[in-house]
């Protein structure tokens, strides 16, 4: 009983609600002012579609949706690949302190591949990627595997991709056997487009999904309903997927 008073709190003081909350107090005020109903509609639409994207159910669905195909599939069927392919998943800077950091996302994906690895020795182990940040996150991912247990012979960077299409181009260009097997690393959201992109120029790519945006229900019945941050940032993918027809990632 306790631990869901204390979810609902941390809910309702979520920045998200309370902007949720402002402009409600906007629409009514508007709708009793404007004459213009037809304007006050499309606020109130506005209202709607920002609240469904606030709350976890809507948010699930739309990972649900693009994730899915990587749910129950056997990926780790063929465990004598040739070569494990990390994509990036972004990076920043700290100026204040002179230093790059991997994203959460590039962390989990390097973290995966290399525990695959570990477990499935193979010929070639490859970061790819330049991110956002002064320091290309293939180094990065590359100085990472070497503490992991990841041999230095066999450790490949690609620090110029920017987009997936770019990658799937880079490691075209270091291997000339387009039979070789692949076991591509990136983010399950991601993996699709990842797919497509490496199809075009190999023939043998496995996915290796490293971690999911979906998440089964649980907590609090009531939390899941109410608008907050970390359900609206999970649509971020969603308008990647849209972006890749403009070669944006």
């Amino acid at each position: 009983m306790m631990e869901d008073l204390v979810d609902i709190i941390k809910a309702f003081i979520d920045p998200i609600l309370v902007i949720f909350i402002l402009l409600i107090i906007f629409l009514i005020v508007f709708w009793k002012a404007s004459k213009n109903k037809t304007a006050a509609l499309v606020l109130l639409l506005t209202l709607v579609l920002f609240y469904a994207a606030s709350t976890f159910p809507v948010a699930n669905y739309i990972c649900r949706y693009l994730e899915k195909d990587y749910f129950e599939k056997n990926i780790t069927a063929d465990k004598n690949m040739d070569v494990i392919v990390v994509l990036g998943g972004g990076s920043h800077d700290i100026n204040y302190i002179g230093k790059t950091f991997p994203s959460p996302s590039t962390v989990v994906r390097v973290a995966y591949a290399v525990d695959f690895y570990l477990q499935n020795p193979v010929k070639y182990f490859v970061c790819s990627g330049k991110g956002p940040g002064k320091v290309p996150e293939a180094e990065m991912m590359a100085k990472r595997a070497l503490s992991l247990g990841v041999p230095k012979e066999i450790i490949k960077i690609d620090s110029r991709s920017v987009n997936t299409w770019q990658s799937a181009e880079e490691i075209n260009k270091m291997f000339r056997s387009k039979d070789i097997r692949i076991g591509l690393v990136t983010s399950a959201f991601h993996m699709k487009r990842s797919e497509r992109e490496f199809k075009k120029y190999f023939n043998n790519v496995s996915p290796l999904p490293a971690g999911f945006l979906y998440s089964s229900p649980m907590g609090n019945h009531v939390v899941r309903y109410i608008p907050q941050s970390e359900a609206l940032i999970k649509h971020k993918p969603l308008f990647r997927k849209l972006s890749r027809g403009f070669g944006i990632y």
